[in-house]
C-alpha cells in the first residue's frame, strides 16, 4: 500500500539541518564580509540547511573597537545586510549573521536573523562584557532592557529585542532563539527563559577571542545549556581575519543536543569551516514531555517566559531524501567509543554486583541459587553472583549452581557450564529434567509422553517450568534465593516463560541489562581481570556461541533452534527498544533511523571488540521484524507487570513494572502497527 508520508526525508521525519559556520572576515570591510557570509550561505542551501549561524559581528569584524561609532562603518554594514537580505530571497536556510546597528542614541551588538527576502527580528546582545580583554561596553548598549521592542530597519518596522523565537510554520517544532556570546556566560542565560518558553534551537553568534584552556570552557558551556535545556545548540566564533593586534581567534563550531556533540570543526582554519547537523526535534520534544520539571520550571518564571514573542516564516523545507547529517549508533545500548563503552561497563558490572550485595545483606544473607545454562545470560549472572560474594567476604561455594539438561541441551554447552562453575569454585551440580518432563508430559497426555516427535509451546514450557521449579524447591532446601538470569530484551519480546518459568525468580539480575550489552559486559569483565585466567577462557568460548534456548532437539540438518530465527535478531530489536522505551518515537521514525544505521555494514562505525557478524538489514527486514516487535511487546505486557525486583543498569531505560515503564496488560498494539503499515513502504 502506498506511505503516507516521504518515508526516506529527513525533515519529514522530525529533523532539522543545522549549520555552525565561521568565515574569514576583513575588520571593517563590510562588502568583502556580505560576500564570504553569502558564499556560505548558499553553500548551506545546496545541503539543505534550515538554519545557518555565523559569527559575532561578522559584518563588520568582531575587533574593529572604536570603528564601530563611525558612520562609514555603519551605513557600510547597512548596505551588506540589504544585500544579504535581497540574496535570502533565493535561499533555503534562515541566516543569522552579526552586525552592529545604530538603535536611537546608542549602538547595539546584534544578531540579525533573516529568511525569504526579509528580516525576521533582530537581538541584541543582553550583556556586555567590560572585564580582562573586553571593553564591549565603550561602543555598545546592553540589550536586556530591550524585551517588546520593534525598530525601523532598512525602511520596515522589525520585531527586536531578547525575547524572540523564531518559529517555522512548515517544519513542526523548529523554534529559534539567538544570544550573542557572553550571554551564554551568565548564570541565567537568555537562551534558558527561551527554551522554556519553546525555543528548541538555540543559536550562539560569539567573538569570542580564544586564550589557553578556553575552548573547553566554550565546550563545556555549550553541551551543559544543551542538556539542562532539553535543546539543540549552534555556536560559531569568529576565527581567521579578526585583528590580532592583542588577541587570536581559533573559529570554534559545535552542534550540541541535550548534552551530545553533534558536528563541529577544525579550529585555527584555514577558511571557512561549515559544522552541519540534523537536529532531532522530536527527541527535544519528547524529552520535555517526559521530563515534567521543565514545564515546572517555566511555571515557576512565567512572568518572563510567559512575554516571550513567536515570529513565523515558512521554512519550505526540501522534499525527498537529503541524507541524514548525524551519527546513528548500530547498538544504541552499546557506545562506539572504547573508553566510554569500558566506562559504560565498568558501571553496569558494578551496578549489578552492589545491588545483588545489599539484596543479600539485607534478607539475612542466604544462599545464590542459579540455574546454568553455558549462554550468555546465565553467565552473566553467575559472574556478578560470584562478584557480589567476593565482595560480601563469603566463600563462593555459598552459590549453588544447576546445570538442568534437558531433550536439547548441547554437550559443549553443558561442558562449559560445568568448566565456568569449576572455574569459579562454586557449588555446582547437574539435574537431568528430562525423566521429569517425560513423565509430566505423559500425564498430560502430550504425544511426546507418547513417543512423537511433536515439539511445541507445550513441551518447551514444560522443561523451562520444571527448571525453575527445581530452583525454588532447592532454595527453600537449602536457604537460599533463586537469581534470575533473564534479560531486558527477553522482557520486551516476552521471550520467558511465565509464572513457573524463567519469568520468575527472588531477585533478577539481568533485567535492567539489554542483550545487545551483555556480551560485551562479559568481555569487559575479561579484559579487566575480574576473575582467574581459566575462567577466562570459559568466557571467552562462551562469547562465540550462537543463541539458542536449546528445548527442541536440533533437526533433521542438525541445525539447533535458533532464537534470533523465531523473534528476529536482537540487534534490530534492542535498536527498536531504546527508540520506544527512552524517546517514545513512531514506528516509521525508528524504521528511518535503523534503516540508516543498518543498510550498509561497511558505513558506520562498529562497537570495540564486537563479536558477531557484520550484518546489513534492508528496509523489508527492518519492517518485518519491527511488526513481530509491537506485536510481541504488547502482548507480553503481563509478564513485565508481574517481574522480581531487579536494578536499573541501561541508561535507555528499564521495563520494571515499578520503575520506567507502566503500561496496562490489555492495551492494543493496533494504532502502532498501523503506524508502521501506513508510513514504512514495503521494500
Amino acid at each position: 500500500m502506498p506511505v503516507s508520508k516521504d518515508f526516506y526525508s529527513a525533515y519529514a521525519q522530525g529533523y532539522a539541518r543545522v549549520a555552525a559556520v565561521t568565515v574569514p572576515v576583513r575588520a571593517a570591510d563590510p562588502a568583502a564580509n556580505a560576500a564570504a557570509t553569502l558564499e556560505q550561505a548558499r553553500a548551506c542551501h545546496d545541503e539543505g540547511v534550515a538554519v545557518a549561524v555565523f559569527p559575532e559581528l561578522g559584518l563588520s569584524g568582531y575587533s574593529s573597537d572604536d570603528l564601530f561609532l563611525q558612520d562609514v562603518l555603519l551605513d557600510g554594514v547597512l548596505a551588506a545586510l540589504a544585500e544579504i537580505v535581497e540574496a535570502s530571497a533565493d535561499l533555503l536556510p534562515v541566516l543569522v549573521v552579526g552586525a552592529p546597528l545604530e538603535v536611537g542614541a546608542r549602538v547595539l551588538n546584534c544578531a540579525v536573523v533573516v529568511h525569504g527576502g526579509r528580516i525576521l527580528g533582530v537581538a541584541p546582545k543582553s550583556y556586555v562584557p567590560t572585564y580582562r580583554e573586553f571593553y564591549e561596553r565603550r561602543w555598545f548598549a546592553p540589550g536586556d532592557d530591550r524585551r517588546g521592542q520593534t525598530i525601523e530597519l532598512l525602511g520596515s518596522p522589525v520585531p527586536f529585542g531578547p525575547d524572540l523565537i523564531f518559529a517555522a510554520s512548515d517544519v513542526a517544532g523548529l523554534r529559534l532563539h539567538v544570544e550573542v556570546c557572553e550571554d551564554m556566560w551568565v548564570p541565567v542565560p537568555p537562551s534558558a527563559e527561551a527554551a522554556l518558553a519553546g525555543a528548541t534551537v538555540l543559536a550562539n553568534l560569539s567573538g569570542s577571542p580564544i586564550t589557553v584552556g578556553r575552548a573547553e570552557d566554550r565546550r563545556l558551556l555549550v553541551r551543559s545549556q544543551s542538556a539542562r535545556c532539553l535543546a539543540a545548540y549552534v555556536y560559531a566564533a569568529a576565527g581567521q581575519g579578526e585583528s590580532s593586534t592583542d588577541l587570536s581567534w581559533d573559529g570554534q563550531t559545535m552542534i550540541y543536543e541535550r548534552g551530545e556533540l553533534l558536528a563541529e570543526t577544525d579550529r585555527f582554519p584555514d577558511g571557512p569551516r561549515r559544522a552541519i547537523a540534523d537536529v532531532d526535534l522530536d527527541h527535544l520534544r519528547q524529552e520535555r514531555l517526559h521530563q515534567g520539571t521543565f514545564d515546572d520550571n517555566r511555571r515557576t518564571l512565567a512572568d518572563r517566559t510567559g512575554t516571550f514573542r513567536t515570529v513565523e516564516f515558512a521554512l519550505r523545507p526540501p522534499a525527498g531524501d537529503v541524507g541524514l547529517r548525524r551519527r546513528v549508533d548500530r547498538f544504541p545500548f552499546v557506545p562506539d567509543d572504547a573508553e566510554r563503552l569500558a566506562l559504560d561497563c565498568y558501571e553496569a558490572y558494578n551496578i549489578q554486583v552492589t545491588a545483588l550485595e545489599q539484596r543479600m545483606t539485607s534478607i539475612g544473607s542466604p544462599k545464590i541459587v542459579i540455574g546454568v545454562s553455558g549462554g550468555l545470560d546465565s553467565t552473566h549472572a553467575l559472574i556478578v553472583a560470584a562478584k557480589a560474594m567476593d565482595r560480601l567476604g563469603r566463600p563462593r561455594t555459598d552459590i549453588l549452581a544447576y546445570t538442568m539438561p534437558g531433550f536439547a541441551t548441547g554437550t559443549e554447552t553443558k561442558d562449559r557450564a560445568w568448566r565456568l562453575g569449576r572455574s569459579l569454585g562454586v557449588t555446582f551440580s547437574e539435574l537431568d529434567i528430562r525423566p521429569a518432563a517425560t513423565q509430566m508430559l505423559a500425564d498430560m497426555g502430550h504425544p511426546f509422553g507418547r513417543g512423537e516427535k511433536v515439539y511445541d509451546v507445550t513441551f518447551e514450557n514444560v522443561q523451562a517450568g520444571l527448571r525453575t521449579d527445581y530452583l525454588f524447591r532447592l532454595a527453600n532446601h537449602h536457604g537460599g534465593i533463586v537469581l534470575g538470569t533473564g534479560d531486558l530484551s527477553e522482557l520486551a519480546l516476552g521471550w520467558a516463560t511465565y509464572g513457573v518459568g524463567d519469568q520468575m525468580s527472588h531477585y533478577a539480575v539481568n533485567t535492567g541489562v539489554p542483550k545487545t550489552l551483555i556480551q560485551h559486559l562479559i568481555r569487559w569483565v575479561i579484559e579487566s581481570g575480574q576473575f582467574e585466567d581459566e575462567t577466562n577462557t570459559v568466557l571467552d568460548e562462551i562469547l562465540g556461541q550462537e543463541i539458542s534456548p536449546e528445548l527442541v532437539p536440533a533437526d533433521d540438518d542438525g541445525r539447533l533452534q535458533s532464537t534470533e530465527s523465531r523473534i528476529g535478531p536482537y540487534a534490530l530489536q534492542d535498536f527498536t527498544l531504546f527508540y520506544v522505551l527512552r524517546h517514545g518515537y513512531a514506528p516509521s521514525k525508528i524504521a528511518f533511523l535503523a534503516w540508516h544505521a543498518w543498510y550498509d555494514a561497511k558505513a558506520g562505525e562498529w562497537p570495540p571488540g564486537f563479536r558477531g557478524e557484520h550484518a546489513e538489514y534492508d528496509l523489508a527486514t527492518i519492517r518485518r521484524w519491527m511488526q513481530l516487535f509491537f506485536r510481541r511487546f504488547f502482548a507480553n505486557q503481563f509478564k513485565r507487570s508481574a517481574i522480581p525486583n531487579g536494578p536499573k543498569v541501561a541508561g535507555g531505560g528499564t521495563l520494571s513494572p515499578r520503575g520506567d515503564w507502566r503500561m496496562p496488560s490489555d492495551a492494543s498494539s493496533a494504532a502502532w502497527l498501523a503506524e508502521l503499515e501506513a508510513n514504512v513502504p514495503e521494500a
